[in-house]
């Protein structure tokens, strides 16, 4: 399922999406969605429409905009579905409800690390908490996914067993994959091996070879981890996340929000 934006054009986006479904043969189901937006009394136009009957009007235009471009970039994928949806209650709520028909989900992340959070439009850590799918997150730049390189940032939690789990077809599909695991002390690291080698012994049972390391964090954990990324050209990096006190502020471990704003690739991530 990729969700597009309505408000600009969603080419790099469905980029990545278009990589995805090709690779795997998957079906895609494009949806566009807004929320109502309030409007004061004295704001109110002088035409015959109504506040909610002229968003409404326009949000029409621009999702069939958005839809032309769906259809367009994705002519060559033989299940192409649309929807679309003008709700006057929060936009996460009905992406959660539509993710029931899908095994992922793509998003675009914003500049300032929001995914869909401008104009009525739905937040990240909204999203994560309800969709019970996992996310693939795709920085503004990106306009592919290649899977050469894929690092999986690793913790023995629920999230992250759960994140590696959901992110097998990709793990499969990509060159190389390696395994880390961020520790805060020197004292820490053979847990962490033991750790690391259960789950790469796990990843071989399903045909995936990791390399696998531990490290001591050096500076902040999500400096750290994008450097990693970075250094290793990773096309894609699998996280577990999970929400804090507020819904639109989401981690993976002690890995804050802070990552995504680094990220210079794709990052699958399950709640």
């Amino acid at each position: 399922m990729a969700c597009l934006r309505v408000d600009r054009a969603n080419a790099n986006l469905l980029g990545v999406v278009g990589d995805v479904a090709r690779r795997f043969g998957a079906r895609v189901i494009g949806v566009a969605a807004r929320q109502a937006m309030g409007h004061p009394v004295h704001l109110r136009p002088s035409g015959p429409l109504e506040p909610i009957e002229h968003d409404k009007r326009k949000f029409k235009d621009l999702a069939a905009r958005a839809e032309s471009e769906f259809r367009a970039a994705l002519g060559d994928i033989r299940r192409l579905e649309w929807r679309e949806i003008f709700t006057a209650g929060p936009v996460h709520e009905h992406l959660a409800e539509q993710a029931r028909s899908a095994d992922l989900v793509v998003l675009e992340i914003d500049g300032d690390g929001g995914l869909l959070n401008r104009s009525g439009q739905a937040a990240v850590g909204d999203l994560l908490m309800r969709l019970g799918r996992p996310v693939l997150a795709a920085p503004p730049h990106a306009c592919g996914l290649l899977l050469n390189e894929a690092l999986v940032c690793w913790k023995d939690t629920r999230e992250a067993r759960r994140a590696v789990l959901d992110a097998l077809p990709a793990l499969k599909a990509s060159k190389r994959v390696t395994a880390i695991e961020i520790v805060e002390a020197a004292d820490e690291l053979d847990r962490a091996r033991r750790g690391l080698a259960d789950l790469s012994d796990w990843l071989a049972v399903h045909q995936v070879t990791a390399t696998a390391m531990a490290e001591i964090k050096n500076g902040a954990e999500a400096e750290h981890l994008a450097a990693i990324a970075k250094d290793l050209q990773a096309d894609l990096v699998v996280a577990g996340a999970f929400g804090h006190s507020r819904l639109r502020e989401w981690a993976f471990g002690s890995v804050t929000r802070d990552f995504l704003l680094r990220a210079h690739c794709c990052v699958l991530a399950s709640h």
